[in-house]
Formats: C-alpha cells, sequence, structure tokens
C-alpha cells in the first residue's frame, strides 16, 4: 500500500492509496485496486471494463490491518473502461473512524479533514 496525497481542486480531499479491495453485490465479488479514497467515495480499477448495473448498490470491503477495515455502501458515477468512480451512499460509525483516520493522515493537516467532515454533514 502505497499513500500519496492529492491536491486537485475537488469537494473532497481524496488520498491516492494503492491497495487490493473487493466490491460485493448479491451474489457477485470482484477483486479491485483502489486508486483514490475520500470520505464521499472512491476510485476503482478492475481487471476488465465495467458493464455491471450502474443502478445497484456495491458493498466494498478494504482491509487495513487484522483488526481494521472499511466497508462502505457505494453507487456508481461514473465509468472509464476498467475504473469506475463511486459515491458513498453509507457507511457505519466503525469504517468512517478508520477512514477519517486515514484521510487525515494522509493529508496530513487537520483543518483540511475538518473542512471535508462539515461538507459532509451539508
Amino acid at each position: 500500500m502505497n499513500p500519496i496525497e492529492n491536491n486537485d481542486n475537488r469537494h473532497f480531499h481524496r488520498i491516492l492509496y494503492a491497495a487490493q479491495a473487493a466490491l460485493c453485490c448479491e451474489e457477485k465479488t470482484w477483486n479491485c485496486e483502489i486508486m483514490d479514497l475520500s470520505l464521499k467515495g472512491c476510485l476503482l480499477r478492475f481487471e476488465l471494463p465495467w458493464t455491471e448495473d450502474l443502478e445497484k448498490l456495491y458493498t466494498l470491503s478494504l482491509h487495513l490491518s487484522e483488526q481494521t477495515h472499511i466497508k462502505m455502501e457505494l453507487s456508481p458515477t461514473h465509468v472509464v473502461d476498467n475504473k469506475v468512480g463511486f459515491k458513498c451512499e453509507h457507511i457505519d460509525i466503525d469504517s468512517i473512524t478508520a477512514l477519517r483516520r486515514l484521510v487525515e493522515l494522509n493529508l496530513g493537516n487537520s483543518a483540511l479533514l475538518e473542512r471535508d467532515l462539515i461538507a459532509l454533514t451539508e
């Protein structure tokens, strides 16, 4: 895993975070690579071009350690070949706590994180 800060002008600060994860929907599971993460979504890369239903909710599972993992319910927002942007529709309290800490550590600036948290609640 190689976290790197991304300084573009998005509403939520995204961190580049290369890690393997799993995306599930109903009985299907896809292995994927996380390209970036934010408090409100993620960009995932798959082995093959994405041809799945854009109206369904998907569950992302990312294991940070044996004790810590992030689980988010996502909806697709855009598809470019094998890269898919997802918006977070639901995340439990333990997962948002782990994600917040991950983003905070990689931003290196708690003021930026606080701005994102305020935007998330609006």
